[in-house]
């Protein structure tokens, strides 16, 4: 199951109580102070895990709560720290803090890790309230109260190049013919139910990571379809590439609707770059080319069965990425 979002209650582990104590062995008439600092309190790291495509384990484990650091001990002996919680993550994860709605931490680098709930710092044992003039201290330092709060952890797929269009306007088969990944194929529309990436080559040491993203309807950004779920994903894209049907007797239209969605969902959006292609170039008859050397950005035609202009198209990408 593919799960981008959840939300969490994360609780930091309090830091432990300082010591009072006095020094006391035979011979030693007057020792004085010896009563140790209180352990810090547990912190809650959240760790981007290359591993990891989904915050499933996340939303199953809603609360998570650090230990508190021990009370610190005679002798000198400060008090054990509390264990840290490590909470891995898919790379791309983005956490708020739901009270303030601030964002705390966007984990776009692998191993990135970052303290979203300090440990309480352990209080100070009566050794360290010892003067000249206070030689027999006799309190000492709670610890103080760990982090804690809710947040929302939100996953945006890190891909080079993300496939708009259309439901079944083949992203999903161009997908499964440049690389090694299985998306469902099937003729009726809605067949992407969730994001799927693979791995292109364009050279023998040169790749770059496409995302199929599930079919854009009209409304998809006020939550019509299934696009308004998924539209976060394609804010990571480095670029789009739109996929319309050859068989759509108004490609300017169909594509300007397309742009609409993404437009109002995310205005900056548009400002990545853009390539327009004409897919199932393998069924198609007569085409009037007018209406699509109209638009800017149209490319090229292209079939994934046949894989006519398939090169082509990943090489225009490879040098796409390039430049941008």
């Amino acid at each position: 199951m593919f799960i981008d979002f959840t939300k969490v209650e994360l609780h930091a582990g309090n830091g432990g109580k300082g010591c009072v104590s006095f020094r006391r062995e035979k011979y030693v008439s007057k020792g004085g102070p010896d009563g140790g600092n209180g352990g810090r309190g547990g912190n809650i790291i959240v760790v981007a895990d290359t591993n990891l495509n989904t915050l499933q384990d996340v939303r199953y484990a809603r609360i998570y709560n650090a230990k508190s650091g021990t009370q610190g001990a005679s002798g000198l002996k400060t008090g054990k720290n509390g264990d840290d919680i490590y909470i891995r993550v898919p790379v791309g994860t983005l956490i708020r803090n739901i009270k303030s709605d601030e964002v705390v931490a966007d984990l776009i680098k692998p191993k990135h890790e970052v303290v979203i709930c300090a440990g309480g710092k352990g209080g100070r044992g009566n050794v360290n309230f010892k003067s000249s003039t206070r030689q027999a201290p006799r309190y000492a330092q709670s610890g103080l109260d760990g982090e804690s709060g809710h947040y929302e952890f939100e996953l945006k797929i890190l891909a080079d190049v993300g496939l708009v269009g259309y439901p079944n306007a083949g992203k999903s088969t161009l997908l499964s013919v440049l690389s090694k990944a299985k998306p469902k194929i099937a003729d009726y529309p809605f067949t992407t139910l969730e994001p799927h990436l693979g791995i292109v080559k364009s050279g023998e040491y040169k790749s770059f990571l496409m995302a199929d993203i599930p079919g854009l309807i009209e409304g998809a950004s006020k939550g019509k379809g299934l696009g308004h779920q998924f539209l976060r994903h394609i804010e990571r894209n480095r670029l789009l590439l739109f996929l319309i049907d050859g068989t759509e007797p108004e490609p300017e239209s169909a594509f300007n609707a397309l742009k609409k969605e993404l437009t109002s969902f995310n205005k900056s959006l548009m400002l990545k770059p853009i390539m327009l292609i004409r897919t199932k170039g393998d069924t198609l008859g007569k085409i009037e080319q007018s209406k699509w050397d109209a638009i800017p950005e149209f490319l090229m035609e292209i079939s994934a069965v046949t894989r006519n202009g398939l090169d082509k198209l990943v090489r225009e990408i490879s040098h796409q990425l390039d430049e941008a």
